[in-house]
């Protein structure tokens, strides 16, 4: 896979801009998410819990992360920076950008900005989940209408083609339209009562923001099916009382998950991992009516392995800018 990104002395740049429009497949991108959370545990890839400073006065988010795909054979420093996570203070930023390095030749690859990455990543994790814990399932809940909403159901639909109903909840019109228009030849229903719609689906996917208001209950969902956290929208209580509880990564958990800690800063114990449900050795519940919280949180080494299949299509068609850096 080693190949020449560029000259020495440059750095290839890949702005959002030059990545819009390429030829990318949901499937694809499943398959080389899943394949990047299995080597973690046969090919020895290595994920470092992540770097967070968060601003007491919750003025800022940052967080950093480092991993090694053996798959590709890439190493990614990932950076994040969100001003007014809360949007409180109306002036909510956010920027993100990976550094991707061939660890096969030392070369660098690419700067990348991540804004499209991220929820890509994210939404294949998600799709992973609900594959493995219901499989079956014929109704999909989105909690959320912002970038990782949006992502979310063309991505499910994806692993879970045969899914029937999808919904999705949220307080902005213009989010809503945008999820309702995300899946080509599919009807999104926009729901009002979220009670009464996470009681009727098999997966519930929390992926609202900060500013989230309402929240899925553990008391509305039915037997058997499955809630997927990667932002908000699912009350702690889902986590608490659950029957079985997955996570991408256990430690991974601890380090991102205060919102969902007891008045004592207790946290349930964790069944199983994500990579070791993949590849059988665990299985992502224990009972078919068992009401299943998974944690998605975001892993660096996905972030090597799909920022290497996005450079590459990149390359392929041309995009980017080489620029004197070293």
């Amino acid at each position: 896979m080693s190949q020449s990104y560029a000259p020495p002395g440059k750095l290839w740049l890949l702005p959002q801009s030059q990545q819009e429009g390429l030829d990318l497949d949901h499937r694809q991108v499943i398959a080389v998410v899943e394949q990047a959370y299995r080597a973690l545990r046969e090919g020895g890839s290595n994920n470092p819990v992540k770097t967070i400073i968060d601003d007491p006065e919750h003025r800022s988010l940052s967080y950093s992360m480092v991993a090694r795909d053996a798959g590709s054979g890439t190493v990614c420093f990932k950076a994040v920076y969100e001003f007014d996570p809360r949007r409180t203070r109306d002036s909510y930023r956010f920027q993100s950008f990976v550094f991707l390095v061939d660890d096969t030749t030392g070369a660098p690859i690419a700067l990348m900005d991540v804004v499209r990455l991220g929820p890509l990543r994210s939404s294949a994790t998600t799709a992973l989940f609900a594959r493995a814990a219901c499989p079956d399932a014929r109704s999909a809940l989105v909690v959320g209408t912002g970038v990782q909403a949006r992502a979310a159901l063309p991505m499910l639909l994806a692993a879970l083609p045969k899914l029937e109903r999808l919904r999705v909840f949220g307080t902005f019109p213009d989010g809503l339209r945008a999820v309702r228009d995300s899946v080509d030849g599919r009807e999104v229903e926009i729901v009002k009562d979220l009670r009464e719609a996470a009681g009727e689906a098999d997966i519930v996917i929390g992926a609202a923001g900060l500013s989230a208001t309402r929240e899925v209950r553990r008391a509305w969902m039915k037997p058997g099916s499955v809630a997927v956290l990667l932002g908000y929208g699912v009350h702690p209580d889902v986590c608490h009382q659950a029957d079985y509880r997955i996570a991408t990564d256990t430690a991974q958990m601890h380090a991102t998950c205060d919102d969902l800690r007891s008045p004592d800063g207790s946290l349930p114990a964790v069944d199983a991992q994500l990579p070791d449900i993949l590849l059988g050795r665990a299985p992502a519940r224990r009972h078919q009516d068992d009401v299943v919280f998974a944690y998605n949180s975001g892993m660096a080494v996905t972030d090597a392995a799909l920022g290497r299949y996005v450079a590459d299509l990149a390359r392929a068609a041309g995009r980017g800018e080489q620029v004197d850096f070293w």
